[in-house]
């Protein structure tokens, strides 16, 4: 069973994803919280994913979200948002967030999300992705000299970094390109260091940076 905290100022956001995800097999929202006691609610339920609203009033979801990457074991953050291009972005995927949502996600994909979450996989809405490498060009990779190290991947890397970008998890790169879980774990590796980034987000960012996705492809948010 996959854990989750819902964590946002509207209680119909609240509500709403709750009894989605509550609908959807093999997934529990075991709490929702607004603002400041969102971190002691995640401390205490130790869930495996929490959706994070980015702008709360009382208290921002940065803030939220750099307590929770204080914990022992941190969950797997997707922060959650209304705009297409989000300052506060950003900020999160390099504070270590797993990638980011539109509160007007699809209801039919937002288990999926979960569970591409949950496995350790990257989630970005491709419209709020597009819209963000528009409004800050240099996102994941600013230098030319970053988009070029991409040329140091070897053929099966920058297809297992295709891969990362959509969204899969190790597991699912295996089955889909079948290597055992462990090759594309010592992959995944590789290409963090080859491109000198920290996060499969900052990966599947800079692939999109790069070119290497198709429009089909670009930084899915459903999974697949």
């Amino acid at each position: 069973m996959i854990r989750v905290v819902v964590v946002d100022d509207e209680a119909l956001v609240r509500s709403g994803f709750q009894m989605i995800l509550n609908a959807s097999d093999g997934i529990e929202v075991v709490a929702t919280a607004e603002g400041a006691p969102a971190a002691e609610v995640i401390r205490r339920e130790r869930p495996d994913v929490v959706l994070l609203d980015i702008r709360m009033p009382d208290v921002d979801g940065l803030t939220v979200l750099r307590q929770i990457q204080e914990l022992p074991e941190p969950p797997h953050v997707a922060m959650l948002t209304t705009f297409d291009t989000d300052e506060y972005i950003l900020t999160a995927l390099r504070s270590g967030a797993s990638g980011f949502l539109l509160k007007d996600t699809e209801p039919e994909q937002l288990a999926q999300l979960v569970r591409t979450l949950a496995a350790g996989g990257v989630v970005m809405s491709p419209k709020a992705s597009r819209a963000l490498l528009r409004s800050h060009p240099g996102v994941g990779a600013p230098p030319d000299a970053d988009v070029a190290r991409v040329g140091l991947l070897s053929d099966r890397e920058r297809e297992v970094l295709v891969l990362i970008a959509e969204g899969l998890s190790n597991a699912d790169i295996g089955t889909r390109i079948h290597l055992s879980q462990g090759t594309v774990k010592d992959h995944v590796s590789s290409i963090l260091t080859k491109l000198r980034v920290t996060s499969r987000v900052q990966a599947a960012l800079l692939a999109e940076r790069a070119g290497l996705l198709t429009h089909d492809d670009t930084i899915r948010d459903d999974g697949r």
